[in-house]
């Protein structure tokens, strides 16, 4: 049985923070593997449009994960296109895999909203949630989720503000993959 990470996103673009958050997950957690998943719309930005297409997102991560052969790229949400919820996702890949088990990466701040996901209950059945905590966050507990927390340092990275630093023509040197870097300056995206 292979333990697998599911790191979900708009990855739009990804970041360091995202490869900082799965590879603390994979050795903390004792993973084989985690599944970078690009969502196609995500049902958490109601009303918030992604600014880059999923095809160029996808592009993305593959090229932020290249180096890690623990790191996978899964198009199940993407190919599904609409909006992607996570108890939709985890039915057909515990269909499909059900010989593996899955673990949920997300932030703790999220872990305090698991209760109103769509689906929690059967969710709670399907994975367990890997809740990443920062300094001096006291995350809750959901009564009937079976969360693993882990302490790590602050790494106050978002996709959306690197957006607006690449609108502003600031650089985003260190912040992203250098194959990132370099896609997103080839393409010229997030100029305007």
């Amino acid at each position: 049985m292979r333990r697998i990470g599911l790191l979900g996103g708009t990855f739009d673009p990804p970041h360091l923070a995202h490869l900082l958050i799965a590879q603390e997950a994979l050795e903390r957690c004792g993973l084989d593997q985690v599944w970078f998943m690009p969502s196609y719309i995500p049902p958490h930005k109601q009303g918030k449009v992604t600014h880059t297409d999923a095809g160029l997102r996808v592009e993305m991560v593959k090229r932020a994960i290249k180096d890690n052969n623990h790191f996978r790229l899964s198009l199940v949400e993407v190919n599904r296109g609409g909006r992607s919820y996570t108890v939709d996702t985890l039915r057909e890949l515990t269909g499909k895999y059900p010989d593996d088990r899955f673990f949920f990466i997300l932030g703790a701040d999220m872990v305090n909203d698991l209760p109103t996901w769509n689906g929690i209950d059967e969710l709670c059945r399907l994975t367990t949630f890997i809740g990443f905590r920062r300094p001096g966050y006291r995350a809750g507990h959901p009564a009937h989720a079976d969360v693993i927390y882990i302490d790590m340092p602050q790494v106050d990275i978002s996709s959306s503000f690197l957006r607006e630093r690449l609108k502003a023509g600031l650089s985003c040197r260190y912040f992203l993959p250098d194959a990132v870097k370099t896609y997103i300056e080839e393409r010229r995206l997030y100029e305007h």
